[in-house]
């Protein structure tokens, strides 16, 4: 899979030659980019908005004012996975990262939270990371 997907128009790996935990991260950015993310802004009014940063739980108008760059984040992703792109290797595990902090933050932060999300947030990070060492997908311009 090395340098197949340079003779393949704009890169892409076809979805059936990718591994399953890079399909499923797919699949769910592009759940967030174009359903979750547009009903959760246009639906909900300010009052009820919330987003989470790095565990930290911002409601309002505060909140308000970040969706737009959770969408814009998750736009990139699902471009980023779906061409296959190389700077997706690192942008695409540091979010990863983020994303496993916020829910360790947000376990033990929020009173919806629960003690368990720290260590399962953990144990799903470390199990997304050996399967991603065990089936190298190469990204498009990999070396």
């Amino acid at each position: 899979m090395d340098n197949q997907n340079e003779e393949r128009p704009g890169g892409r790996l076809p979805l059936s030659e990718r591994p399953l935990w890079l399909n499923a991260l797919l699949a769910f950015c592009v759940y967030v980019t174009f359903i979750y993310s547009p009903w959760d802004y246009f639906s909900k009014p300010v009052a009820e908005a919330e987003d989470v940063w790095l565990g930290y739980m911002f409601r309002g108008e505060a909140a308000r004012l970040t969706e737009p760059i959770h969408f814009l984040l998750y736009l990139a992703l699902t471009w980023g996975l779906w061409q296959m792109r190389p700077w997706m290797r690192f942008w695409g595990t540091a979010y990863m990262v983020q994303l496993t902090i916020a829910f360790a933050v947000w376990g033990i932060l929020d009173e919806r939270g629960h003690c368990l999300m720290a260590p399962a947030s953990l144990v799903i990070w470390g199990l997304i990371q050996r399967k991603r060492k065990q089936q190298k997908c190469s990204f498009y311009g990999d070396n």
